[in-house]
């Protein structure tokens, strides 16, 4: 069978990692200092889809990192609504692989013009959204054909968090950052076939995680339905407790993106009591009893291990979704670049 965009597409996230690093280091030099000067008490996000699950991955990193609130702005505020935020002494971050799509664009011009320090993170540096902003942190992905975005949400997330990484002057948080091409590319060889085999059948799941890997949950959900017609839905660990774990049933679907941080015992302790309910949960980062244990990048800084995760969810995805009989680069209904207004 011949490879599938999709596949090639995860097979390049390690190559097109390194290329960001290597190219766009310069405008996330420019990008950092210009925080730096800027001081922002807030920052706003502006993005949708897979992009806005790359918004809410780095508002949990600049929370963490600078302690500085993090919101996403609905584009229609500006777009349709008309109307002005105020938006002096912060700073907005726009995320568009495209940078094309009208709402995102007109959002970003006019955080700007409400006072926003604004930096577009796009796979094209010459897009309507990269000309209406400040500062550009081109993703240097190269095209990626597949409807699904894998290697575009995992370079948008990269340019988030070494521009974190320079805007802070996080040594650590740098070595993290330049040390994702290697553990990208152990985490695409990953083996989850346990999984595969369980939701090879199956309609619906949920998919958990607690801080970032709330944000990754949310991307693996998302790319259940787009690319192999499962009705999955994400919860933060803890959320999933108040309301939807009353419809775990016996043999219900549950996939736990647990990584070594802070919030790993409440994962691992929500997992556990899932299970015990007599759900099928599969969990990565901790062997939890009941559960069956997938495996990951061990090691690693914890503000960078559930973007490595997520390469390792793509890989996978994409083998389920030609085991379900669907082509995963072209999902019903679904179009590469949607612009909405």
């Amino acid at each position: 069978m011949t490879d599938s965009h999709m596949a090639r597409e995860v097979a390049e996230i390690p190559e097109a990692a390194a290329r960001f690093l290597e190219r766009s280091r310069i405008a996330v030099v420019a990008a950092a200092a210009a925080l730096r000067r800027t001081d922002p008490g807030l920052i706003a996000t502006v993005a949708r889809g897979s992009s806005d699950h790359a918004a809410t991955y780095l508002k949990y990193a600049i929370e963490l990192e600078a302690g500085i609130p993090v919101a996403s702005v609905g584009p229609s505020v500006a777009s349709i609504y008309k109307r002005p935020l105020k938006l002096r002494q912060a700073a907005c971050i726009g995320i568009s692989q495209s940078g094309r799509s009208p709402d995102i664009v007109e959002m970003m011009r006019a955080a700007g013009e409400g006072g926003a320090l604004s930096i577009a993170i796009t796979n094209y540096a010459d897009s309507p959204m990269a000309q209406a902003s400040a500062h550009c942190l081109p993703l240097q992905a190269g095209e990626e054909k597949s409807v699904a975005a894998t290697k575009t949400f995992i370079t948008s997330v990269l340019a988030g968090l070494a521009l974190l990484a320079e805007w802070r002057e996080d040594e650590a948080l740098r070595a993290a950052v330049a040390g994702l091409p290697e553990a990208l590319s152990r985490a695409v060889t990953l083996d989850w076939s346990p999984l595969s085999a369980r939701l090879a059948r199956a309609n619906s799941a949920f998919v958990l995680g607690r801080g970032p890997g709330f944000a990754v949950a949310s991307e693996a959900a998302l790319k259940f339905k787009e690319t192999s017609g499962i009705h999955a839905e994400a919860y933060s660990a803890a959320e999933v407790l108040h309301g939807p774990a009353a419809i775990v049933q016996a043999q219900f679907p549950v996939l736990a993106l647990g990584v070594e941080d802070a919030a790993l015992p409440q994962l691992t302790a929500t997992a556990a009591r899932l299970a015990a309910q007599g759900a099928d949960v599969f969990v990565t980062g901790a062997e939890v009893e009941g559960a069956t244990t997938l495996p990951s990048v061990d090691g690693l800084h914890p503000l960078v291990a559930p973007l490595v995760l997520i390469a390792g969810f793509y890989a996978f995805v994409e083998g389920l979704a030609r085991r379900r009989g669907f082509d995963p680069d072209t999902p019903p209904h679904l179009r590469k670049v949607t612009e909405t207004v």
